[in-house]
């Protein structure tokens, strides 16, 4: 009888354990849940008088919070229903952005993607972009069911996450600024950004603000000095912030004023 290698048993417990974990995840939340009031956090964070006190410095100028699944892609998600909900109140922001994805997919495959893996990310994007606006425009309920169901949502994931590296890599001398540990700027968009579940940092957010043209605004409740408002960080520097998002230690959730 052929001995199995301990290593082999190790790993098939941990990826065992890691399945039942993110399905413990996705039960507990939606991709994208409902809007609810900031104020719900301080149920959280009760015996915690810093967070206490920054969430009520908060609540002064954000009204609400729609949490997003903390699965290791809520940047990405987060930022595609914000910025798409904000869009089908604005026709004319509408139109803009959808020119400015159209021209995306040419982008990148002139970066050297493969067209054939690429398209089919980009018409799914395109075919929900296109509704956000016009005849055809759907309407708040039927975005938050497309961002809640998986096969879909990931989809939009995907490909913010392909524009995402598309911009890193054309402005690379720019942005190896911020990498360490010696990669390269491929590499690091082939392990960090591309992959579906890797988190994201500023690096992510200023390129992908600025491949699209969107400003995003993330607020860090952070456990820094205990009178302080939680600071703010505009992506890309100096842009009006059209998406709004919350950060705490690795998970990003939708800020409303």
């Amino acid at each position: 009888m052929e001995m199995v290698p301990e290593t082999e048993i190790q790993d098939e417990g941990i990826l065992k354990q890691q399945r039942e974990i993110e399905k413990e995840v996705a039960e507990i939340h939606p991709l994208v849940g409902n809007k609810q009031p900031l104020t719900c956090l301080l149920k959280e964070y009760m015996d915690d008088p810093i967070y206490t006190n920054k969430l009520t410095k908060l609540a002064g100028v954000y009204q609400s919070i729609r949490r997003v699944r903390p699965d290791g892609n809520c940047f990405f998600r987060g930022f595609g229903f914000s910025y798409f909900e904000r869009l089908l109140d604005n026709e004319e922001e509408w139109k803009k952005f959808q020119a400015i994805v159209m021209g995306t997919k040419d982008q990148l495959i002139s970066q050297g993607f493969p067209k054939f893996t690429l398209e089919d990310f980009f018409d799914s994007f395109m075919e929900v972009v296109n509704r956000l606006g016009g005849e055809g425009k759907m309407d708040a309920e039927e975005l938050s069911r497309i961002f809640n169901e998986a096969g879909t949502s990931d989809y939009l994931v995907v490909y913010l996450r392909l524009v995402t590296s598309g911009q890193l890599q054309k402005e690379e001398d720019f942005y190896q600024n911020f990498l360490e540990g010696g990669k390269s700027m491929r590499e690091f968009c082939q392990q960090e950004v591309e992959p579906m579940y890797r988190e994201s940092d500023h690096m992510h957010a200023i390129a992908l603000g600025s491949a699209l043209k969107v400003g995003i605004r993330v607020v860090y409740l952070d456990r820094g000095e205990i009178t302080t408002s939680p600071p703010e960080h505009d992506f890309p520097e100096d842009c009006t912030p059209s998406v709004y998002l919350l950060y705490r230690p690795g998970h990003y959730d939708i800020l409303y004023k």
